[in-house]
């Protein structure tokens, strides 16, 4: 890679998704790699704080109080100035919206680096065009914008690496009343985009049966939105499932997923998370693909059909058969899992 100028103090302006966070750790981290002295703050959704200090590669996350696709310009101006007491040298902002460059710019931080989009040409000064063919993943994307110049290839990517609170893990356990004698896989049923990323319910009860089975227990991770579906998985088997979903926090669920041994979970944000806490993982993908969005660890492995009408990258399947998770099977994951 080319030499770099160096970094002093820069603000990352953060993605609005789970996964997307973890992510963009490797962004942070390769920062830190180039620049060992480099301060990083992170400006982002108030839910992702409690993640970010989790990031030891951080200084200072700060929180930007406004609402999902809210403009809210003058609270952004107003926020930028403030900033202004910082003396960034850099920014880097990850989305591509217009609205997400508009602090950097009201900060007045020299080097203002993003890509190419919504017309905001005045409110960066190191606008980047992205070479799909190149950065063919979500995460290459990230990383790239720590370079000073545009990458003839994909960079190197770092692992994510969340740190994890044992004393917090001891006292959820504890209140929880969660089983630490026997071996434990993580269920994530849910994913936020929609039901095309989403392996059946009614496989995954069918695989948890077959791993009550062999002795394990299952731990249901979620939000109260995957409540439903996790109540549907674990009926009946009480005694050996213990369904979390919509009772634990987002760092809560780190602290217990470094526990497990295996994970099973679509492509989502808690998929992210789980290979970040360095679990087997086995993730299920319908419409997306892990050519794009693929689990960041070398202790992963993926289940993904490629059918001919895959990646649709659609919420909702346009055919309506949803082959793509219908057809992986549970006997085929159970099979995976006890492989390892």
């Amino acid at each position: 890679m080319p030499s770099q100028t160096q970094m002093k103090r820069v603000l990352v302006i953060g993605p609005a998704w789970v996964g997307d966070m973890i992510m963009a750790q490797s962004l942070f981290m390769t920062l830190k790699e180039l620049h060992p002295d480099v301060s990083i703050d992170v400006m982002a959704p108030a839910w992702s704080l409690p993640l970010l200090e989790r990031m030891p590669q951080i200084d200072n996350a700060i929180s930007l109080d406004v609402k999902h696709k809210q403009l809210a310009l003058t609270k952004r101006i107003a926020l930028g100035k403030k900033l202004r007491t910082n003396q960034y040298t850099h920014a880097i902002v990850i989305p591509r919206s217009l609205k997400s460059s508009l602090v950097p710019f009201a900060a007045k931080i020299p080097v203002r680096r993003g890509y190419r989009g919504e017309m905001r040409y005045v409110l960066l000064n190191d606008i980047r065009k992205l070479n799909k063919r190149v950065l063919t993943q979500t995460v290459q994307r990230y990383v790239a914008l720590a370079y000073d110049a545009e990458l003839p290839q994909p960079p190197k990517i770092a692992e994510p690496k969340l740190n994890v609170d044992v004393s917090h893990q001891a006292a959820l356990r504890a209140s929880l009343q969660l089983d630490a004698d026997r071996n434990v896989v993580a269920f994530m049923p849910g994913a936020e985009y929609g039901p095309a990323k989403q392996w059946p319910a009614k496989y995954y009860r069918e695989l948890a049966g077959m791993l009550i089975k062999e002795g394990y227990q299952i731990w249901l991770f979620g939000s109260e939105k995957d409540r439903l579906v996790a109540e549907e998985i674990a009926t009946g088997y009480e005694q050996d499932i213990k369904n979390l979903a919509g009772k634990t926090s987002l760092v809560a669920a780190i602290d217990l997923l470094a526990l497990t041994n295996y994970a099973v979970c679509n492509d989502s944000g808690l998929m992210h998370v789980a290979c970040a806490t360095d679990r087997h993982v086995l993730a299920i993908y319908g419409s997306s693909t892990p050519a794009y969005t693929p689990p960041l660890s070398d202790k992963a492995k993926v289940m993904y059909l490629n059918k001919s009408c895959s990646p649709c990258f659609k919420r909702e399947c346009p055919y309506g058969h949803y082959e793509c998770l219908n057809e992986i099977k549970p006997i085929d994951v159970f099979n995976e899992l006890t492989d390892w």
